[in-house]
């Protein structure tokens, strides 16, 4: 019975050191052995692993590639621009060994030589470096970080600069630069459409002053276009060579001559002012009386409305003159009557 004891005891004792001496590792990762605390250079592959008892320890290293965010870092451009840039890092195991034993925790290690060499980037490149030549300063970022992870059995895999946050002065100031290039783009461009268009026309009226029926045909077309469009205001062009060719038919006026162009000949001078000849006297025009020889006299207004000249019918004499002053308040006398009265017996 003692026996039958001692067998049972002996047998839970193997079963709970095979148990103990068991280990399961998994597809994407290694196992590293140490005995006696000494690294055995065998790696143990995925699948089931058998350790020796109380001796053997494992520790398991992954194997998949990682990824890390590196906190946003602040920093000066080489330009004197302060920038804050972040990025992310991807890197993998490639030595079990090396990264269990050389380093203590290999992705903090990682992380702290991500975060200097991020600020040693933002301090060598310029602001258009880091914003469109992207490429060029990860791969130097990638170098910087894989030269000591190699030490550590460490493959890093890529570098990505994520973001790179700028003050809102500089962004205006971006803003405005932009704004100024593209409208120098679009002055060049309607430049240059103009110089165009103005080549183009040059050769149209090349065409159009050897051949006029094409003028013609472009006004046809014009006022097609404009009635298509059922407005009921028609504008029609008026052909400017017609306006030339009036210009030319019509002849130029001939000069006066010296002897009756001058309208300035004096007669004579009186009380030191200059007296116009006769010539330059106005027109007198007549109005000869409606009723019998002795009648009133009338007074009509003659053609030059500068002088009006009252005659009697039938008698001699000069015939009388009214001035226009007086015609419109003093009425002119002939032989001693007013023209207005209509007696002849009329005394003053």
């Amino acid at each position: 019975m003692i026996i039958l004891y001692a067998l049972l005891a002996a047998l839970v004792v193997g079963l709970i050191g095979a148990a103990a001496s068991v280990r399961v590792v998994k597809q994407f990762e290694r196992g590293v052995v140490f005995r006696f605390g000494r690294v055995r250079p065998e790696i143990r592959k995925p699948g089931l692993a058998l350790l020796v008892p109380i001796a053997d320890r494992m520790q398991k290293v992954n194997m998949q590639i990682i990824t890390m965010p590196v906190p946003a870092q602040d920093g000066i451009t080489r330009d004197n621009v302060t920038v804050r840039v972040d990025a992310v890092v991807y890197f993998s195991v490639i030595d079990p060994v090396r990264a269990a034993v050389d380093v203590q925790d290999y992705i903090s290690a990682i992380g702290q030589v991500a975060q200097t060499s991020l600020r040693s980037i933002i301090g060598k490149s310029d602001l258009d470096d880091l914003l469109s030549n992207r490429e060029r300063l990860n791969q130097g970022m990638e170098l910087m970080i894989d030269s000591p992870a190699l030490d550590w059995g460490v493959h890093i895999e890529r570098v990505e600069i994520k973001d790179v946050a700028l003050p809102e002065t500089m962004k205006r100031s971006m803003s405005r630069q932009a704004e100024a290039e593209r409208e120098r783009r679009a002055r060049i461009i309607t430049a240059d459409g103009e110089l165009q268009a103005s080549e183009k026309l040059g050769q149209a009226a090349e065409v159009m002053s050897e051949h006029p029926a094409a003028l013609q045909l472009r006004l046809l077309q014009t006022v097609v276009e404009v009635a298509a469009e059922k407005n009921s205001t028609l504008v029609l062009p008026f052909p400017v060579e017609l306006l030339r060719f009036l210009e030319r038919s019509t002849p130029p006026e001939n000069a006066k001559s010296s002897g009756t162009g001058e309208s300035t000949t004096h007669a004579g001078t009186k009380n030191g002012s200059p007296v116009p000849a006769a010539a330059d006297l106005p027109k007198v025009g007549e109005v000869e009386p409606s009723g019998p020889a002795g009648g009133p006299v009338s007074l009509g207004r003659s053609r030059s409305p500068q002088v009006l000249t009252a005659k009697p019918r039938g008698l001699s004499g000069a015939p009388l003159t009214a001035s226009p002053e007086a015609a419109g308040s003093a009425q002119p006398q002939w032989g001693g009557l007013p023209a207005g009265c209509a007696d002849p017996t009329w005394q003053p």
